[in-house]
């Protein structure tokens, strides 16, 4: 079949068995195939191709709702309702976007690139077709990593409480990113290894109907049985004491099994939970022996060998990160690691390997993380939370009411601090500067290269006094050289790269190179532009502001965050509150807008964050300067 022609999932009705299974191969083919070239989510998906298939099937899309949990696992959907001609651009500039995509489709009800949210979509857009007569099925499909989240946890809550008409798709396939931990996944486990209860539970059912309605104790005993029956199979029912109707396990790769389950649940009232059992990478012996690891979410890749197309350079930030953890954690047994199921991700799977005893995995949970990072300060402990920038957003009210309220000692390690490219708007990580630089006692921190990162990291280490923050960009750094030993960096205190009398630019981190060849550009048209470290974002660098005060020449702030509340903002409250006001500010960052997927230098160009358009803003405010340009 030719997949780009779909354009809409309706001939999936007719389908039979073998053609579903012909069809899923080629899906399969399709999927390896494109995202050898482009990169992206290839094990999720190669693992639900049956599922997508067979709920498409028998839904009707968009009018039964198909809610996808994170989105890792939508690419089977994004073909079936009409956009695998747009795979060659997947993750790319103006390209198909990685997630479900309200723009893109109408098949696309809920985006998300976070975890944990469909169940509680799913009440919302369940309760609100109960309110307006509506008849239509909601779907959302989660994964079993994601039901560590609270956020789901709350929402199964509700929806059984409530009683809800909602069909909840459990796609187990052991698997987050990493392997899941915790008690819920041991309870998953035990209802894997019972899957005769349902079958079991309808046969007693039917036998008991059978018999002559006596009524009495024979009643009550037949009632007792099933109970007998439901915790001797299954250990607890987690999901029936829940207030859901279980059905499963169901093999997620078998259509007939997928099939009359699905029919099962069109035909129960209330709320019902199928548990289906995936493969994480099935298909491509790679992908299978390796779903926890590169295959998750892969670059380019060969095909026959499965090797990655990835080019040798200097560190990652994130092992620069870890092993810098690791390497303080030899000399003091108090420092602790703590990652939300990011293990690979954040590189503390090395840390891991070292000390397995100080290291907690705690699921897709950084609420719980950062909490319980307070809670090892509290009783005299280092604890390193090791966490995307994107994801520490989870754990805001943690962060205000339980660490910096109480000003202990956690270090944060935020890791794809910044923009990341492929991932696009719900992974781009510049809002962490706007969230923690209001938050009493929190100090934030950014390196201009990975030498200056492990000294931060030592520094945060070494800080008595309440939280700090390390923020860090995605991918690669620089190639410095790494000092041997770790010093603790001034706090407070910024450094001028490079001397100029005209302009001041000041900046941090990844913006600093841009700085630097704007400068350069500068010095060429006769303007001369000092460059300024500023990587500590909080506290600010008050000594030096005054000074820029009284020199009373431009300022240019620049970063790869948020403007709004950001550190440009934080200069300028600093000179408004010491009354130092008169010099003209100009501030440059990301936009008041959410920033869609693609190459990062593109990026950049859309928004203006280049060394070009940073010495044009900078003529703008050095205007007797502009002549010589």
């Amino acid at each position: 079949m030719d997949l780009e022609a779909i354009q809409d999932p309706g001939f999936l009705k007719s389908y039979s068995k073998k053609q579903l299974s012909q069809l899923a191969e080629e899906i399969r083919s399709f999927l390896i195939s494109k995202l050898s070239v482009t990169g992206g989510h290839l094990g999720p998906n190669l693992g639900v191709v049956e599922l997508t298939l067979m709920l498409h099937k028998l839904y009707d899309s968009p009018k039964d709702k198909l809610i996808f949990d994170v989105g890792h696992q939508a690419y089977v959907h994004k073909i079936l309702t009409g956009r695998a001609d747009r795979f060659d651009t997947l993750k790319q500039y103006q390209g198909l976007c990685g997630y479900p995509k309200m723009s893109e489709s109408e098949h696309d009800v809920w985006e998300a690139g976070h975890s944990s949210t469909s169940l509680s979509a799913a009440m919302g857009m369940a309760a609100a077709r109960d309110l307006k007569s509506e008849n239509n099925h909601v779907l959302p499909i989660i994964g079993d990593g994601a039901l560590t989240g609270g956020m789901a946890l709350e929402a199964l809550n509700h929806i059984g409480h409530e009683q809800t008409n909602v069909t909840v798709i459990l796609n187990d396939n052991e698997m987050s990113i990493a392997p899941n931990v915790g008690a819920l996944h041991n309870v998953l486990g035990r209802l894997r290894s019972t899957g005769g209860y349902r079958r079991a539970k309808e046969d007693l059912e039917y036998v008991i109907k059978k018999i002559p309605a006596l009524g009495g104790p024979l009643s009550s005993t037949a009632e007792r049985m099933k109970d007998s029956l439901k915790y001797l199979l299954s250990k607890g029912m987690f999901f029936e004491e829940m207030g859901f109707t279980y059905y499963g396990p169901i093999d997620g790769h078998d259509f007939d099994d997928l099939h009359n389950n699905l029919m099962y649940a069109k035909r129960t009232e209330g709320p019902v939970l199928l548990h289906v059992i995936t493969k994480k990478g099935k298909g491509y012996q790679p992908a299978e022996e390796d779903a926890s690891g590169a295959w998750h979410g892969p670059g380019p890749y060969a095909i026959d060998s499965g090797d990655m197309k990835k080019k040798a350079g200097p560190p990652a930030y994130s092992a620069v990160f870890s092993d810098t953890v690791a390497k303080i954690a030899e000399r003091d047994e108090r420092v602790v690691a703590i990652t939300a199921a990011m293990p690979g991700g954040t590189k503390l799977d090395k840390f891991a390997k070292k000390f397995p005893n100080r290291m907690y995995d705690v699921g897709i949970a950084e609420q719980h993380a950062t909490t319980m990072a307070a809670g090892l300060a509290a009783e005299g402990m280092k604890p390193v939370f090791g966490v995307y920038s994107t994801f520490l957003q989870r754990g805001y009210d943690q962060l205000v009411h339980d660490v910096c309220r109480q000003n202990l000692n956690v270090v944060f390690g935020i890791d794809r601090s910044g923009l990341v490219g492929g991932d696009g708007e719900t992974h781009q990580g510049v809002f962490d500067i706007n969230y923690m630089r209001h938050l009493p006692n929190m100090k934030i921190l950014m390196p201009k290269d990975e030498n200056e990162l492990q000294h931060m990291i030592y520094t945060a280490y070494k800080n008595d006094d309440g939280p700090m923050a390390v923020r860090y960009p995605r991918g690669n750094g620089y190639g410095v050289t790494m000092d041997e030993d770790l010093q603790a960096v001034p706090v407070g205190k910024w450094n001028i790269e490079q001397e100029g009398s005209d302009v001041t630019i000041l900046t941090f981190g990844t913006m600093l190179p841009i700085a630097k060849s704007a400068a350069e550009q500068l010095q060429k048209t006769g303007v001369s532009a000092r460059v300024v470290n500023a990587n500590s974002v909080k506290p600010l660098d008050e000594e030096l502001l005054v000074q820029l005060g009284e020199e009373n020449r431009p300022i240019l702030t620049l970063e790869e965050a948020a403007l709004q509340g950001g550190f440009g903002s934080a200069v300028l409250e600093f000179l408004h509150d010491r009354g130092i006001a008169s010099m003209q500010v100009k501030r440059m960052g990301i936009p008041d807008r959410y920033i869609e997927h693609g190459s990062v230098d593109l990026i950049y160009e859309e928004l203006g964050l280049t060394a070009t358009e940073v010495a044009n803003t900078v003529k703008e405010i050095v205007p007797s300067k502009k002549k010589r340009a």
